[in-house]
């Protein structure tokens, strides 16, 4: 094997892609949740826009104790073991929001993660051993992501305000330090 080849399968081995929003994409085998689940009236949506990024978006309500959007990505079974971060790269608007990972779909719980957004884009790297488990917004005492699989990814806003949001995701990998 070339020289030139390894370098590129090696740093290959260090990332892996779990999403990336492309002008080829979907957004179809992503499910937006959002507080009406509980009575809310917030309202979401993901689309993507002319340049392939996807774009999740829309306004928070914080009318029969609503608060909240989300939206999510079920995958295959995905093992972890390799990875100690999640680097996402998006363009947010100043606001605050979570990344999420399940590790089983069944699960009940996920874990989060806060990252803080500035207008610009951002490549954002979050160690997953700091991911802590969340149920309806209260943390568990369980405890933090120990890293073996993930089978659904996503992003939430909910910070207790009422507000208009806008984040533009161009992808999510798990990565090497």
């Amino acid at each position: 094997m070339p020289f030139y080849n390894l370098i590129v399968l090696l740093i290959l081995m260090q990332s892996l892609t779990l999403y990336e929003f492309n002008p080829g994409a979907s957004t179809d085998n992503w499910v937006v949740v959002n507080d009406g689940v509980m009575g809310g009236r917030s309202k979401g949506s993901l689309i993507l826009n002319e340049e392939g990024h996807g774009v999740f978006s829309g306004e928070i309500s914080l009318e029969n104790y609503g608060g909240f959007s989300s939206i999510r990505h079920r995958t295959d079974r995905i093992a972890v073991n390799d990875f100690s971060t999640v680097e996402l790269k998006v363009k947010g608007d100043g606001k605050r929001y979570q990344f999420r990972i399940r590790e089983g779909q069944a699960d009940y719980y996920s874990y989060i993660q806060y990252f803080e957004t500035r207008g610009e884009w951002q490549t954002i790297v979050i160690p997953l051993d700091s991911f802590y488990p969340v149920f309806r917004g209260r943390k568990l005492n369980l405890p933090n992501f120990r890293g073996k699989s993930l089978e659904e990814i996503g992003f939430l806003i909910g910070n207790k305000r009422r507000e208009t949001f806008r984040l533009e995701i161009d992808y999510i990998r798990l990565g090497s330090d």
